[in-house]
């Protein structure tokens, strides 16, 4: 089960270092391109508040030794405070943490005021000047490409010959272009503490702690450059074209610092170290606003989709996929282009989101998957990628992963049922109703799912529990009911309006085609029907964007509107985070017998367009 981990602060300040009293030697370690002696490790905490310090632990470290070498170098009590390792709170034991592992501090049940200390280093620790250790050290990620390790080479031969990074001025977030030797944009790094509502963000979107929601409810502020590495290791064998990334521990005066010491008119420079993630920049002709879908290679469609369901990408719109044209000898070959695409910092949510799939309407995305790609999908073992993540990104928390489960079944399964990818993409993406979301087809089978374990825990109760089970959907109702299978529901209206209004267009295909339906479907038309009566509660209340709610696009070079902008925050119909490992089990059971039957419905339903399409929206059934 994850662990609360919501930091109840809201601060705008914070300052960066790398060197302290108690990091002196690893400093220097540091310096000379070394790692720590065998038996020690080191790592980099940080700050709630933005700020990175250089830890080495040695075996008899513990949570406290640790925490009262924080107090000295922050000047400020940590005894209330938690250190955290992604979804585990770190009360004494360090052994799952693992080298040049990030860390998180956090203050426990306290409110910032006007008279409360920042968690900033003392005066004294910063590093002045230009940084004459690494000035980029890539961070757990074991895998990480020789090409990265290269990149990572180049850029601080180029800091060291006095080649500057740029920062991006458009977009909510820090982004900064570093260069090569010669002058060329080789990465893009985007902060963690920078991130839109983040305490460092350099554009004014501030107001909450690292480990707190952000743009998306169910990612954190502070997250999103984990899953940006996410997407890059989880794209085998380059199949979608995300370029290269890693999580880095990076250096540089130019990093923002909002309200802090780098301000001070006394000091010409602060070197600021922060935790971001690095990706290659891809030169590129135009992204895909700025270009005709209909010349995009259908292969290229399909297989980022593909990894878009995957992930569940919540922001993939037409400003994160670049376009290059093809070139042959130098020579552009035309009418032929490449797909690149870029900005995964909002997919894996801690629960079943609603997509944003620009491709979803395309042509490309309603064409048959191919026998590679058949292949392909049909290899995929999500259970394996779960490993993976845990071993090479371990701060990724339990909850994005099992969404990664269920989407990854769902396009596995769907694709073996014959659909396309269209209709997956269709089956994810909720629909807006008078300012109200309805749950997606996919979330209705959760839902259902969910109640098939609440039964089938009721009739096996289990001795180990010690007595009843009761369960809890974590929905972001104005008003939740319990149902009398013992958990929480809400929303009475939305939870089955799905299966609902599609009734009316299952009559009309019937008088045209009388469209045979599997008896499966009898199933789940009895179990939402079943749900339908326990559903009394209240419409779902009406999320508020931020005004300049938007994600990052195109390397944040331009205006393009995405999810963010064009729909509101959305709600959470399912929690998956609140099951235990055996609820886990058999609710991934219960959920793969019921996809079935819902791509039944599905096919049904895309017959059913297909059909009055062809002859005329005028004409009545």
């Amino acid at each position: 089960m994850s662990r609360k981990l919501n930091s109840l602060i809201q601060t705008h300040m914070a300052v960066s270092l790398l060197k302290s009293p108690l990091t002196g030697e690893f400093y220097e370690f540091n310096k000379m391109g070394m790692k720590p002696p065998v038996g020690r490790r080191r790592v980099f905490v940080q700050t709630e508040t933005g700020c990175v310090l250089g830890l080495e632990l040695d075996r008899s470290d513990n949570a406290h030794t640790v925490k009262r070498k924080l107090q000295v170098a922050l000047n400020f009590p940590t005894d209330e405070s938690s250190l955290t390792f992604g979804d585990l709170v770190l009360n004494n034991d360090l052994t799952s943490v693992r080298n040049d592992s990030p860390l998180l501090l956090t203050r426990n049940n306290f409110h910032r005021s006007s008279s409360t200390p920042c968690l900033s280093p003392m005066r004294a620790d910063l590093q002045h000047g230009r940084d004459e250790s690494s000035s980029i050290e890539i961070l757990g990620n074991s895998v990480c490409s020789s090409f990265v390790r290269q990149m990572a080479k180049d850029i601080t031969k180029a800091l060291k010959r006095g080649i500057d990074p740029v920062a991006v001025n458009s977009g909510l977030g820090g982004v900064y272009f570093f260069k090569n030797s010669r002058g060329d944009s080789v990465a893009i790094v985007k902060p963690t503490d920078e991130e839109p509502f983040a305490p460092n963000n350099p554009k004014g979107f501030v107001g909450k702690a690292l480990g707190q929601p952000g743009l998306k409810r169910s990612v954190r502020v502070g997250e999103t450059g984990y899953r940006e590495v996410a997407a890059y290791l989880l794209d085998k064998d380059g199949f979608a074209n995300v370029p290269p990334t890693a999580l880095v521990k990076i250096s540089h005066s130019i990093f923002n610092v909002n309200n802090g010491v780098k301000a001070s008119k006394r000091m010409e420079k602060v070197l600021v170290s922060k935790i971001a993630s690095l990706q290659q920049f891809i030169s590129h002709d135009y992204d895909a606003s700025e270009h005709g879908t209909s010349s995009f290679p259908v292969s290229a469609v399909h297989r980022i989709g593909i990894l878009d369901i995957r992930i569940l990408n919540t922001d993939r719109h037409s400003g994160n996929l670049l376009v290059r044209n093809r070139k042959l000898d130098g020579v552009g070959m035309f009418g032929q282009v490449e797909l690149i695409p870029i900005d995964h910092g909002l997919c894996l949510p801690e629960t079943l989101e609603d997509p944003y799939f620009e491709w979803i309407h395309w042509p490309q995305a309603s064409i048959p998957f191919s026998e590679d790609e058949l292949k392909y999908i049909a290899n995929l073992d999500p259970f394996k990628d779960c490993e993976m993540l845990r071993r090479e990104l371990p701060m990724v928390r339990e909850a994005s992963l099992r969404v990664l489960v269920l989407c990854t079944i769902l396009l596995k399964e769907a694709a073996a049922y014959g659909l396309c990818l269209a209709e997956i993409g269709e089956m994810m993406t909720r629909e807006v109703r008078a300012g109200d979301e309805e749950p997606s087809e996919i979330e209705v089978v959760c839902l259902e799912a969910r109640s098939l374990v609440g039964e089938k825990e009721a009739e096996s109760p289990r001795s180990d529990l010690g007595g009843d089970v009761e369960f809890q959907f974590d929905l972001d109702c104005e008003e939740n009911i319990t149902s009398p299978l013992g958990f929480t529901l809400g929303n009475a209206r939305s939870h089955l309006s799905k299966v609902e209004e599609t009734t009316e267009e299952e009559e009309e295909e019937k008088e045209v085609n009388e469209i045979a339906i599997p008896e499966k479907m009898a199933a789940v038309s009895k179990l939402s029907m079943s749900l339908k009566s326990t559903l009394l509660g209240e419409k779902s209340q009406k999320y508020q964007k931020h005004p300049g709610a938007r994600a990052e696009s195109g390397y944040a070079s331009s205006g393009h509107r995405s999810a963010e902008e064009q729909i509101p925050a959305s709600t959470s119909f399912v929690k998956l985070s609140d099951m235990s490992e055996e609820e886990w089990k058999i609710f991934l059971e219960k959920y793969q017998e019921l996809l079935c039957p819902a791509f039944a419905k599905r096919k049904a339903i895309t017959l059913g367009q297909n059909l009055r399409q062809r002859l005329g929206t005028s004409c009545q059934f």
